[in-house]
């Protein structure tokens, strides 16, 4: 756990049954080093009192807009002006819309509105409310206004539905927080990330493809853009909204993401191969739709490049970090792939409990040393292996 040494930590609840991990929340972010105060909604209340915030922040608990003891009754003006960061744990669907239209009938709408520090939100809720097309909306603006959005995870819920919308964990909060105050450690460096799955055609509406979601490679250009990197994404078709301030170029086949690679890397610090490229491609694409007419189809298939050797062999080679997402024997063709394409570093992880989820567990394997980290939400890893990266840079200096 990274530290939050001397922070300011405003932490407002509102009413969803994970207000009960707040508790968790304010005690390990004060282990972090973090001065903890507490707003609460009307609602919230229902869920975790305020005494026991009150104890384990060892500070009151704001619940009212109009304080009589604070001064002029203005106690949302006072505690805006305190915080470093306001995080929201849980953030509801309905406080996310709130949110959006800028209500500020209770103290947590009013000081959101009335603060100049950083908000962070860790949503949690119904995976159908997540999904909902007015809550993706609401998201998409609150992004736009530079919010940092946590999560959310997926599992089980107290509904009895699986799925989306869990709050993270309180671990991965803290290690969220604390990455906003440690925004300068990549500064200056030039990234180039690839991800996403390739599509190699068959014929005008068929193609050979993987089940690739983009995400981790999202979620590490989300991250190093964080800590102050330059970041080109070259990205396979994915449906996930373009992160900010990362230039995005998009790519369809295995050659095309060598091309863009080669395009851009020179300069590059850093780079980063999450993609699922295509291992192998038809030698011959139909130029009209193959009819099923016989009980076999037969198709030549021939190997596409292999970016990350094309830019091992560089003259002028950057930092060079890959994946090996396997179904078995993983650490050991993890191993095997750092050798043979002569990596820095590589992370290795079970493709079958990855692809499309919002967590990974992944091994960090270099020359030196190798490194376990348990499931957790993909931004949290990321930064982790950030991490790692700024550490094998140092090293070249």
């Amino acid at each position: 756990m990274l530290s939050l040494s001397n922070k300011r930590i405003l932490l407002g609840i509102t009413g969803g049954i994970a207000a009960y991990k707040c508790a968790e929340l304010t005690r390990l972010l004060t282990k972090a080093g973090a001065e903890v105060r507490v707003a609460m909604t009307k609602s919230a209340v229902e869920f975790i009192t305020p005494l026991t915030m009150q104890a384990l922040s060892g500070n009151r608990v704001h619940l009212d807009l109009l304080d009589t003891e604070a001064e002029a009754a203005m106690s949302h003006i006072e505690l805006a002006r305190w915080p470093d960061l306001v995080l929201i744990a849980p953030t509801t669907a309905d406080f996310i819309a709130r949110m959006v239209h800028g209500q500020a009938d209770n103290i947590l709408g009013a000081l959101v509105l009335a603060t100049s520090a950083p908000i962070a939100l860790a949503p949690a809720m119904n995976r159908a409310m997540w999904a909902d097309a007015s809550t993706e909306t609401n998201l998409k603006s609150l992004r736009n206004r530079q919010y940092h959005i946590f999560g959310p995870g997926e599992g089980d819920q107290a509904c009895g539905d699986v799925g989306l919308g869990r709050m993270l964990e309180p671990v991965e909060l803290v290690d969220l927080c604390s990455g906003l105050f440690e925004a300068g450690f990549l500064t200056g460096k030039k990234f180039i990330i690839t991800g996403g799955p390739t599509r190699e055609a068959l014929d005008p509406v068929r193609f050979i493809s993987n089940h690739s979601s983009g995400k981790m490679s999202y979620a590490l250009s989300t991250e190093a853009v964080a800590a102050g990197a330059q970041v080109t994404l070259i990205s396979g078709p994915v449906n996930i909204d373009t992160p900010d301030r990362v230039r995005r170029i998009d790519v369809i086949t295995a050659n095309e993401m060598l091309d863009a690679t080669l395009a851009n890397i020179d300069g590059a610090d850093v780079f980063i191969s999450v993609a699922a490229v295509a291992d192998y491609r038809p030698r011959n694409i139909a130029p009209q739709k193959i009819k099923k007419k016989d009980d076999e189809l037969q198709l030549t298939l021939v190997k596409t490049p292999d970016i990350i050797s094309e830019v091992a062999n560089l003259e002028h080679r950057p930092l060079i970090v890959g994946f090996a997402a396997e179904t078995a024997d993983i650490l050991e063709n993890g191993r095997k792939k750092l050798e043979q394409k002569n990596m820095d570093l590589l992370f290795a992880n079970n493709a079958s409990k990855t692809f499309d989820s919002e967590t990974i567990a992944v091994t960090a394997i270099s020359a030196k040393q190798e490194k376990q980290w348990p499931e957790s939400n993909k931004n949290v890893v990321a930064r982790k292996m950030l991490k790692l990266v700024a550490a094998q840079l140092n090293q070249m200096i």
